[in-house]
């Protein structure tokens, strides 16, 4: 099996703790990432990074389509995502590869630049999680 990720949705997926826009956006992440990329195994899992919606998108009460109601602002955390986890769409890699991108990439005071804007990024879970992982 093959899971489609945004660029930002790597490090969302490598900080997630079960929170969300909506029950069906959370219940979706939780299945995505505690049930798959966290599961004994996950590692393994191939990961194609996409330049569009992608599964953690699927039921988000935000999507338009392929698109986002905040697509500039996604658009934005594409970019700034890709270019400091070295990511294209089209690339395939396992998520163990982008755990390795992770530690190897990024530092927790990286988020204040690369999410800016996002609205859980003031919980600090994403942080605590980057800085666990690099540990």
């Amino acid at each position: 099996m093959t899971l489609r990720l945004r660029p930002h949705h790597v490090l969302c997926s490598v900080g997630f703790e079960g929170v969300g826009y909506d029950d069906a956006f959370t219940a979706n992440m939780s299945n995505l990432v505690r049930g798959q990329l966290r599961a004994p195994g996950g590692q393994d899992m191939n990961i194609l990074i996409s330049g569009h919606a992608d599964a953690i998108c699927a039921p988000c009460p935000k999507r338009r389509g392929l698109g986002c109601a905040s697509q500039d602002r996604i658009d934005r955390f594409d970019a700034d995502h890709a270019e400091l986890l070295d990511l294209a769409p089209g690339q395939l890699l396992t998520w163990g590869e982008c755990l390795e991108k992770v530690r190897e990439n990024v530092v927790p005071d990286d988020l204040d630049r690369i999410c800016r804007d996002c609205p859980w990024l003031p919980g600090g879970m994403c942080k605590a999680a980057v800085a666990r992982l690099i540990q």
